[in-house]
């Protein structure tokens, strides 16, 4: 049960225990503001009061709750205000504010058993005035020293002589009666009530009033139904919320399902805010794999659509990675590259939205040719090969301006349902015009062994779309190996090592690969010999990404290896000096001048 409902359960307990279940009290009756009594009574009232009430003390309430004190020795009617039952006086008044013509038609006749409150016999007039509408004004005698100037435009109605009734002076329309018989104040000044003793007319007598209160067994029954009551009606109340939350969070989420609809058949991202990605990925509950810029997790938009949400964690200040990628994918459909489905940009928060790929990424299947539940086959490595050469042909050459991807590694080409190959993970790209053939670039970018030398350092030559030729190089040599190109040692040293290893395998040296059919081993020798020369030094000596998918298609019969740069015999075929076997990579960087 939440904590707010057991707080208002505890505050309704506590309120219904604290009240003490009462009955009506006999002794007393209201009508409005008016506390009613004996002597006086209501009409139809029944007050436990003794039977026999005095004669004049008859009250009765008005629909508006006004009490009307009705003598039927008197012509009008007396709306009572207030009654004191300490000092026994009674205050009248006139609802509509015009007392004083309820005084000219009762005179100067007294109203019995009441007395009014005066201090002697005076005589009044009464005149009308234009202004005053059918409510007379009063006018004390000559003996009153205030004259009203109200009354100088006035004219007379008449003169009311010897009365005993005086307004009150600090409201003209309020009067004080009191009575004497039967005298209840001795009771009320000791906090009692009063009636007649013996039940007869004649002497009054004080008792204490007491209330019917209901058994404690009763209240405690009455207290636990209404807190049972209290408790049931709550549980209602939070589940139509629920209810209605549920099916106003369905709607939202329906509308935002179309609206997502409309632009992924428009080929538009979508942005979603960080609520909406963690509703995707149920809370980041699935996580696909962690790479250099942040986690990636599974996501759901829909029954039939199924996401892969990458959650930057270490975009730059100014966010160029995260522009980067949305600008350059939002811009990209090619059957080979991964699309942009959606992005966040909701405070800090960054996230990427892709299409979810549940083979992964090509790292997943490099493995040598008699892991046969790793290996894909060559024929299907030759697609993916292919596949990947498209993709980076549409970036290079396909798009209004040239994308340099400048990481393209094993990580970064996922793999759809049937293993097409998919690039993603444009953090790192460059837009640059078609007909520029170098990049400016401040800092080396990529992933350490696919990196291309001129990257690293301009001895090697400018950077450009080659750059990305040299790294696919590299992927090649992979998929011919099975293994990764790369390795860390004792003294941390990063080294080459496919590069060699290839040309060992090409030439028969050292190596060998384990291919049973003639044909696979073609598709070998091709890979690995489109992978040598994407992977030399110079980046002229490198070809273009539109011959690789030529060379790629092609039979492969007439395809020659390019010399080896680690036979330090061979010819070389580069202007760089070309290291020992087995280069250590770490070359001299030098700074661009802007």
């Amino acid at each position: 049960m939440p904590t707010s409902l057991k707080f208002s359960l505890l505050l309704t307990m506590l309120f219904i225990l604290g009240n003490t279940v009462k009955g009506k009290n006999q002794c007393t009756d209201n009508c409005g503001s008016v506390h009613i009594q004996f002597p006086f009574y209501l009409r139809n009232s029944k007050l436990n009061h003794t039977t026999g009430y005095p004669t004049g003390f008859d009250l009765s309430c008005t629909d508006k709750y006004e009490t009307v004190l009705e003598i039927p020795t008197v012509p009008v009617k007396l709306f009572v205000k207030d009654i004191d039952y300490k000092s026994q006086q009674i205050e009248i008044y006139n609802p509509q504010s015009c007392l004083s013509s309820q005084l000219l038609t009762l005179g100067n006749s007294s109203i019995s058993p009441f007395q009014f409150q005066s201090s002697g016999l005076r005589n009044v007039s009464f005149f009308h005035c234009s202004n005053s509408m059918s409510c007379p004004i009063l006018q004390l005698g000559s003996d009153d020293d205030f004259i009203d100037p109200e009354i100088i435009s006035c004219t007379k109605v008449s003169d009311v002589l010897s009365v005993d009734w005086q307004l009150s002076d600090d409201s003209k329309n309020t009067l004080f009666m009191e009575w004497f018989n039967p005298n209840c104040s001795y009771c009320e000044a000791r906090g009692q009530k009063c009636k007649w003793k013996n039940g007869t007319k004649g002497e009054t007598e004080c008792f204490i009033c007491r209330t019917n209160t209901l058994p404690t067994s009763t209240v405690v029954l009455i207290s636990a139904g209404a807190i049972i009551g209290s408790m049931l009606l709550l549980l209602l109340v939070i589940a139509l919320f629920r209810v209605y939350r549920y099916y106003k969070m369905k709607g939202e989420d329906q509308t935002r399902i179309e609206r997502f609809l409309e632009d992924y058949r428009a080929m538009k991202p979508t942005r979603f805010t960080y609520a909406d990605i963690k509703r995707i990925t149920n809370g980041f509950k699935e996580s696909l794999g962690e790479g250099a810029h942040g986690a990636v997790f599974k996501g759901m938009l829909s029954q039939e659509i199924l996401v892969a949400v990458k959650i930057l964690n270490d975009t730059q200040v100014d966010g160029k990675d995260f522009i980067n990628e949305v600008g350059t994918m939002g811009k990209i459909h090619h059957v080979n590259v991964v699309r942009l489905l959606g992005f966040c940009a909701d405070g800090f928060h960054r996230a990427l939205v892709y299409d979810f790929f549940p083979n992964g990424s090509l790292q997943n299947f490099l493995a040598p040719p008699d892991n046969k539940d790793v290996f894909l086959g060559w024929v299907k490595l030759q697609q993916i090969a292919v596949g990947v050469a498209k993709g980076l042909e549409y970036l290079h050459l396909g798009c209004d301006h040239r994308i340099l991807h400048f990481d393209i590694n094993p990580h970064n080409v996922l793999l759809d349902d049937h293993f097409s190959p998919k690039i993603t993970d444009f953090g790192l790209a460059k837009l640059c015009p078609k007909n520029q053939s170098t990049v400016s670039m401040t800092a080396a970018r990529g992933t350490l062994g696919y990196i291309a030398p001129e990257v690293f350092s301009r001895n090697f030559g400018n950077v450009s779309y080659k750059s990305d030729i040299y790294s696919y190089g590299m992927l090649l040599l992979e998929m011919v190996g099975g293994r990764k190109n790369t390795n860390v040692s004792a003294e941390e040293t990063f080294q080459v090592l496919y590069p060699e290893w290839i040309h060992n395998l090409l030439e028969s040296r050292d190596v060998q690969v384990d291919i049973e059919d003639e044909g696979d081993v073609k598709i070998a020798k091709k890979l690995a010999i489109v992978g040598l020369w994407c992977i030399q030094w110079n980046p002229v000596d490198r070809p273009s990404i539109k011959t690789v998918v030529q060379m790629l298609e092609g039979e492969g019969d007439k395809l020659m290896a390019p010399p080896t740069p680690f036979d330090s015999t061979g010819s070389a075929r580069t202007n760089a000096v070309i290291p020992a076997r087995h280069l250590n990579f770490e070359l001299e960087v030098i700074p661009e001048i802007q």
